[in-house]
């Protein structure tokens, strides 16, 4: 799988999620400036009109090992300076294990690998599930089917 086809994945995944909540979602989308003064291209920009907030996605993938070990570290620290909340979804067995180490402990990162036509969640999608959960205030995501104490 392509790097655009994980952000396309992504992206169908969660407008199906969370539309019936009034989430639009985007591809490709320029915001400002990166870290190193280049234009920024978000890969997955979502927008909740009834709240006016926006979350933003970078999505990595893959699925050999090559250069995205040295494009993690880089990815993280841009999200940082991004003018608004956001995280990097990830997914593929080629990344080394401190980069993935890196990508499991960070808040900003979730791990995410919808099937296709996916609108239920599963374990594979739960992490970002709940980033956008805590982000947009959708706690019953979180709480499901559990009764108040």
């Amino acid at each position: 799988m392509t790097g655009g086809a994980y952000a396309d994945l992504v992206a169908a995944y969660v407008s199906r999620r969370f539309d019936h909540r009034g989430l639009k979602v985007y591809r490709e989308i320029q915001v400002g400036k990166s870290i190193i003064g280049k234009n920024r291209r978000i890969d997955v920009f979502c927008v909740y009109e009834p709240g006016s907030k926006a979350f933003a996605i970078e999505c990595k993938f893959q699925e050999s090992e090559g250069t995205v070990d040295e494009k993690v570290p880089y990815a993280l620290a841009d999200l940082q300076a991004l003018p608004m909340a956001g995280c990097i979804a990830y997914a593929g067995s080629g990344f080394s294990q401190g980069v993935l180490h890196m990508l499991e402990a960070s808040p900003h990162a979730a791990y995410c690998l919808p099937t296709p036509d996916q609108i239920e969640p599963t374990p594979e999608t739960r992490e970002l599930d709940h980033l956008m959960a805590t982000h947009f205030g959708w706690w019953d995501v979180l709480v499901g089917k559990k009764r108040p104490v």
